[in-house]
């Protein structure tokens, strides 16, 4: 159980705010010393960690990337293209976007979105563009409010559309640890196929509160331009 004590060090970095990185370096190492290897041993399982996840590495590429289009009009396109599309609110695109993250992840397509190469270059400022659209200059808290529904919608969509599909890594898991377990024969399409009324019930769900969102946006902006006019008269 000593070796246990590797979580509370992740506990306590975190709790203290420090960098995740570090936390996670030290704890791993701590780990390692306490289940009896050596500092060899412990290099050569980083190494085989990192070489076994290097695709995490991707977005050593993926955000120069996304760096360059941004810098040459990517998000002034994207609010461009938003604004041709009058009855396509923000609220509404969000729930749109919340459908395509959920079928592209029951597809088996989880990398083709995701918050770095769509959400924050694409998704958010089109949602953005889409209330400014109707309501003019955004007020910061509004921009912030906007943002985390977009980054919902794709956690929600990947989340419970990824289950959907029958090689995900967490079907695989589950079926070969009951199978192992338990004796039982328990095929990959049973869970996926289980999976389907959740995935419905979460889309339906997060899409009401994202079209809510829109109530939600008339109600705050209209507000803030009431009272902004009301400043305004009483300065003069």
């Amino acid at each position: 159980m000593i070796v246990l004590l590797g979580v509370l060090v992740v506990v306590i970095g975190f709790a203290t705010k420090r960098n995740p990185l570090l936390v996670v370096g030290v704890a791993g190492i701590a780990t390692g010393f306490l289940g009896g290897l050596s500092p060899g041993e412990v290099l050569a399982a980083f190494g085989e960690g990192f070489a076994g996840s290097r695709a995490v590495t991707i977005f050593a590429i993926t955000l120069p990337v996304i760096g360059l289009l941004e810098r040459y009009g990517l998000q002034e396109q994207a609010r461009t293209l938003i604004a041709r599309f009058a009855r396509l609110t923000t609220g509404r695109f969000l729930a749109l976007y919340l459908g395509l993250r959920q079928i592209g992840a029951a597809v088996g397509l989880t990398n083709v979105f995701g918050h770095a190469q769509t959400v924050r270059p694409l998704a958010v400022p089109m949602a953005e563009g889409a209330a400014e659209r109707t309501y003019g200059r955004l007020p910061g808290r509004t921009r912030e409010k906007i943002r985390s529904f977009a980054a919902s919608a794709d956690n929600v969509g990947l989340f419970f559309g990824e289950d959907v599909f029958l090689a995900v890594g967490s079907i695989l898991l589950i079926t070969g640890f009951v199978n192992t377990t338990y004796g039982t024969h328990l095929e990959p399409l049973h869970l996926a196929l289980w999976a389907i009324p959740t995935a419905v019930c979460a889309f339906l769900v997060h899409g009401w509160r994202l079209l809510r969102l829109d109530r939600g946006l008339e109600r705050e902006l209209l507000t803030a331009n009431v009272r902004s006019d009301a400043a305004t008269e009483a300065a003069q």
